[in-house]
């Protein structure tokens, strides 16, 4: 038996394996321009990751749109077309003893980037690294 010491544990190889195989297989299908969706259709829609569930029947989607900052209703559409995404996955899954359910979620890794970006470039920060400097330099 495992201990894990008090950290939380992260997804297994196969989770890591299965959900990148669901990201590539999602990506090939939305490049084909396969879903018939006005809204789809017109749109660069990026899967950025994919996360498996531990027992690989869930695969949740994170997504971004080229030029588009209000992701909702791509998301919406997106998850509208579950059933046909999931039938379209199968050919690429075949190995898998369960096709996964899909479900797309707006991936806002890219906020939170620009966000923590900001923190540290504003003033305060930089004030405070700067006396952290002067403090080093007086020792």
């Amino acid at each position: 038996m495992k201990k894990n010491h008090g950290r939380a544990a992260g997804p297994s190889q196969r989770q890591l394996s299965v959900g990148e195989k669901v990201r590539h297989a999602l990506t090939e299908i939305l490049q084909r321009g396969e879903i018939t969706d006005p809204l789809l259709e017109r749109s660069v829609v990026t899967v950025t990751e994919v996360r498996m569930s531990p027992d690989l029947k869930l695969a949740t989607a994170y997504v971004t749109v080229l030029g588009q900052e209000e992701l909702d209703p791509y998301v919406k559409a997106l998850n509208a077309h579950t059933k046909f995404l999931r039938g379209r996955l199968t050919p690429s899954l075949r190995q898998m003893k369960y096709m996964p359910e899909v479900r797309f979620r707006e991936d806002d890794s890219f906020e939170n980037f620009a966000r923590i970006d900001a923190l540290l470039r504003s003033p305060e920060v930089q004030r405070d690294l700067d006396a952290e400097d002067t403090n080093e330099d007086d020792r």
